[in-house]
């Protein structure tokens, strides 16, 4: 029998699929693998598979033997398991009850007009520039740094700090700069809290209200606050470039959007669809014994959630490696599904939409100003994503 494949399986290029992911989708929905650390692991990659698992209680994030369990990678907050095996489904749900009301859709949608007045200002900067410039550092990276502070209440200015403690928490290749990372995000947490408390204005921002909440400490806080910081830009940058390279590199689909803006919608859908890079899928651990699309998987096997190669199921969308602005007719799994849905994801919709628009609106004449074959991406970090985007215009 053949050793299992190992991840991250090699891709030809950033927009083009893996060759043996795609043979392993042809054989059945659900792989034995080997993590990126060596470990043994489940890969499920059907669509119908990955949303159903999504929702089950049967899998989660915590692990009864937690140093015993297989490792996706070192990250100290996504490599193995967290939380505790007993609690961490009441756990989840109070988590979720007393985030969910600050990304409810009336306050997203007070917040639109200013992620709209803050990428005007960028795309201003932008402008003035003149070509040729880096998308990335001039607007997929400071727009949700600039969103996230202002939703959480975190100093602009503290933004190069605690950018680079994100960044250390989420590398996957070294768990000492990991656990530093996390460690030095916690403490600043701690310290905003405290200022919070102490400008006693309960209502000015989620961390000032998660401080003022009844039954929350300030530990807990800080902890809910910097989770929120980190999840609040990381992943919204690595979309926002790889949106744009998509459109940017796709015959045709830019010139689609400038021609017609009522496509935004369907752009951003098909833009959270269609990245590729990652790490192999959302990792849960299977708190007893399952069948999954007839294989049996054991209590405490790692089991991880492709939901990009969810997303690209041939059984469910049709010419699964095309990027297509008219495509919108399945829901994509790129937000999970069911109990664990992002809460964040009306807000990451509103500033793709926002920022897709603004961009066909004003910069028309958009393109690449380089191959994709000289693209660089972090493989470090969790969320991965571009490093620079050339453009010109």
């Amino acid at each position: 029998m053949s050793e299992p494949a190992q991840l991250p399986f090699e891709q030809p290029g950033p927009m083009q699929p893996s060759p043996l992911l795609r043979q392993m989708q042809a054989r059945g929905p659900i792989h034995a693998i080997r993590t990126a650390v060596g470990d043994p692991a489940w890969l499920v990659s059907g669509y119908e598979e990955v949303r159903a698992l999504l929702d089950d209680a049967r899998l989660g994030r915590a692990h009864p033997e937690p140093d015993r369990a297989s490792r996706t990678g070192e990250s100290e907050l996504f490599g193995g398991p967290i939380g505790g095996f007993d609690t961490e489904q009441a756990e989840h749900r109070r988590m979720r009850s007393l985030l969910q009301p600050h990304f409810s859709p009336k306050r997203m949608r007070a917040l639109r007009g200013r992620v709209e007045t803050l990428t005007t200002r960028l795309l201003d900067e932008l402008a003035a520039a003149g070509p040729p410039a880096d998308l990335h550092a001039a607007l997929a990276l400071p727009l949700p740094i600039a969103v996230i502070c202002e939703l959480l209440g975190v100093p602009y200015e503290d933004r190069e700090q605690f950018r680079t403690w994100t960044q250390d928490t989420a590398d996957v290749t070294d768990r000492a700069r990991s656990a530093q990372g996390l460690g030095a995000l916690f403490t600043y947490g701690q310290q905003l809290v405290a200022r919070k408390r102490a400008q006693g204005d309960p209502d000015a921002d989620v961390i000032s209200r998660l401080a003022a909440t009844d039954g929350v400490s300030d530990d807990e806080a800080a902890a809910m606050g910097m989770f929120l910081l980190f999840a609040g830009h990381e992943t919204t940058v690595t979309a926002i470039g790889m949106g744009a390279l998509w459109l940017l590199a796709t015959p045709g689909q830019w010139r689609a959007l400038v021609d017609d803006p009522s496509r935004i919608d369907t752009a951003v859908e098909e833009i959270l669809r269609a990245p590729r890079l990652g790490g192999g899928g959302i990792p849960r651990y299977a708190r007893t014994d399952l069948d999954i699309a007839g294989v049996q998987v054991r209590a405490g096997d790692l089991v991880l959630l492709d939901t990009g190669a969810a997303n690209h199921d041939a059984s469910v969308f049709a010419e699964p490696d095309r990027f297509d602005l008219d495509r919108f007719a399945v829901p994509h799994l790129s937000f999970g599904h069911g109990a664990r849905y992002c809460i964040g994801a009306p807000l990451a919709r509103i500033e793709l939409q926002v920022v897709f628009a603004q961009l066909a609106a004003r910069f028309p004449t958009l393109k690449l100003g380089c191959a994709v074959e000289e693209l660089t991406f972090n493989t470090r970090t969790l969320t991965g994503g571009l490093t620079t985007l050339p453009v010109t215009w």
